[in-house]
């Protein structure tokens, strides 16, 4: 039986890396796609023969998308293509739209998206993509002589999309500067994504903010300890590991903050996931995803952390490596910064930003003066979802576990 490959998620279709005949094994990459954020492999589902494809580069496909099938060695091609959700007969519609049978314009997700954002009537357009598909390089150059002004939303979206520019988002602030002393960059696609998640979150998402000082002179001496138990084993735990380790224990506590808000209603995830961001090479940001963080032994959670912060810097990571997290970390420990507070990433109803851990002025136990290191976490919390009780009491439990890091290991 032929086992089908489907899109985990929308995006363009970069390259095909194997053809229609090739031998593939169980999670062999065969395709490599254009996501929000990155470049994210395709793999086989099963080893096998690849008995057909579907799509050409350049083509953008939504998530559930059939894009290719496994079949078992010298199973000969289906005669017929694989069609896509979008695909139906077409017939000249507008000045040059195709349309599907009942009556439907025949355009890709990402091409959509676009011209609402502009204001752009897709019947006026004729499409460049397949059976005369509008794909995204069909509407983004288009500049409508009269867009409608877009509505601002009267409550906050379930599932953020791209800010309209009356909202605060894609716009250029007036006339651009012009001249020698000046140069005018295009933004690219992922600081485009982030640039709209992050005005939206700010704008409807009422963030309130707890900061701690943790004492992690403990922390380190175990992670030294470990990290020699660990050296044949080839792993090598960084602070970082340890502390999605206790974010995803600290939660298991306070399962409240590992729920989604979506207007009316509330989602508990059963499951932790820690996302972390990561920066990338070309002034990126892109967060990777420690599934169930709160069960994994610390030792592999550190081996998987490593495998995803190299594909994703490489810019090649995994479907799973991004999707589902259900809570999420930035740490900024590296660059010695003594406090900052980031902004949610919604639906999730928290963030927690992690600063640098330095040595500083302590007043000892007897009343003098010493040296100790510290470090400042702060916690910021959806007030839809939670109250700042809740987020002390989270963040409390959170440098306990670290001023006593033995519990990370049992």
């Amino acid at each position: 039986m032929a086992h089908e490959v489907r899109l985990s998620m929308d995006g363009t279709l970069l390259n095909w890396l194997k053809a229609v005949g090739d031998s593939v094994k169980k999670g062999e990459i065969i395709a490599e796609f254009e996501a929000d954020k990155a470049t994210v492999e395709v793999e086989a589902p099963a080893d096998g023969v690849l008995v057909q494809l579907h799509g050409a580069v350049g083509d953008e496909m939504k998530e559930g998308t059939v894009i290719a099938l496994v079949g078992e060695s010298g199973e000969k091609p289906a005669p017929q293509a694989i069609a896509t959700p979008q695909a139906a007969t077409t017939a000249p519609a507008g000045n040059g739209a195709s349309v599907t049978e009942d009556g439907r314009i025949k355009a890709s997700p990402l091409a959509r998206k676009i011209a609402q954002e502009k204001g752009i009537d897709l019947q006026t357009l004729s499409g460049t993509g397949p059976g005369g598909r509008i794909v995204k390089s069909d509407v983004e150059n288009v500049t409508p002589s009269a867009a409608p002004r877009p509505v601002t939303p009267a409550v906050a979206p379930a599932a953020f999309a791209p800010v309209p520019a009356a909202l605060g988002g894609r716009t250029t602030y007036g006339k651009l500067p012009e001249g020698d002393d000046v140069e005018v960059l295009d933004i690219n696609k992922m600081r485009q994504t982030i640039a709209d998640a992050t005005v939206l979150s700010k704008q409807y998402i009422p963030h309130f903010y707890v900061t701690v000082e943790i004492d992690v002179e403990p922390l380190l001496a175990l992670r030294a300890q470990l990290n020699k138990s660990l050296e044949k084993e080839g792993v090598k735990l960084t602070v970082n590991d340890m502390i999605v380790k206790a974010t995803a224990l600290t939660l298991r506590q306070f399962p409240n903050l590992n729920t989604h808000y979506y207007g009316d209603k509330l989602v508990r995830h059963k499951r932790i996931n820690i996302g972390i961001s990561v920066a990338l090479p070309n002034n990126g940001l892109l967060n990777v995803v420690a599934q169930d963080a709160d069960k994994v032994a610390l030792s592999e959670l550190a081996r998987r952390n490593k495998e995803m912060f190299e594909r994703a810097r490489a810019g090649k990571i995994k479907p799973e490596d991004i999707r589902g997290a259900t809570f999420t970390i930035s740490n900024l420990g590296a660059y010695d910064v003594e406090q900052f507070a980031a902004i949610i990433a919604a639906p999730e109803a928290g963030i927690l930003a992690v600063s640098a851990a330095r040595k500083v002025p302590i007043v000892l136990p007897d009343d003098t003066l010493g040296v100790g290191t510290r470090m400042k976490a702060t916690i910021s919390i959806d007030h839809r979802v939670s109250d700042g009780a809740e987020g002390a009491e989270f963040m409390r439990f959170f440098r306990t576990l670290l001023e006593n890091p033995m519990r990370l290991v049992v």
